[in-house]
């Protein structure tokens, strides 16, 4: 009992923090929707609603990182798999009315100049699917300083491209980014050398 109504208040969080951010989240809207009392949010997060935002934000790390694992394993190529992973993240977009958008965006947003727990949590976030791409990369054969910036590069440009079809309500820029991420990677020459 006492894990389920924790899970449900961390996976309820996490999409509030997902569709409203952490400013415009509230502890008493995350008891409410997650059907569970101040008592019991502060039983399990003692530091109440940064504590709670923390816990959703390595949850929806973790559900993230599933998706783009699928999609990176998907396709033995690395440029085919970010495209995979690009189409993925746009029809889930759609899907969802245009509010299911990265899981630590707006809070990472909200955070930016601080030192708190949330902002190591969103960072180390990013850092994590980074990880992701650049293992795919490198088992690719990529070297390593070139796979680390394209990493970089490829997580980058698919955030900032799930904002912009959030904001214009089109799966467009997500599918423009992941064709223009895959040229990238093909010029490398590397991707066709390991098929």
């Amino acid at each position: 009992m006492q894990s389920s109504t924790r899970d449900r208040i961390i996976v309820t969080t996490a999409r509030l923090l997902q569709r409203q951010g952490y400013v415009g989240t509230g502890i008493k809207q995350i008891a409410k929707e997650s059907q569970a009392t101040l008592g019991s949010i502060y039983h399990f997060f003692p530091g109440g609603k940064e504590a709670v935002a923390v816990a959703a934000i390595r949850h929806g790390e973790q559900e993230f990182a599933a998706l783009l694992k699928e999609a990176l394993d998907s396709e033995p190529d690395p440029a085919d798999a970010v495209v995979s992973c690009t189409r993925q993240l746009a029809a889930g977009l759609k899907e969802s009315g245009w509010v299911d958008g990265c899981p630590v965006t707006a809070a990472a947003l909200e955070t930016l100049g601080g030192d708190s727990d949330l902002q190591q949590a969103c960072a180390e976030a990013l850092n994590g699917w980074q990880r992701l791409v650049l293992d795919k990369l490198l088992s690719c054969g990529f070297p390593a300083d070139e796979a680390g910036e394209l990493a970089t590069t490829v997580i980058s440009a698919i955030e900032g491209a799930e904002v912009t079809a959030q904001v214009n309500r089109s799966e467009e820029p997500l599918l423009a980014v992941g064709r223009q991420l895959a040229r990238l990677v093909r010029s490398y020459g590397i991707a066709a050398a390991h098929r």
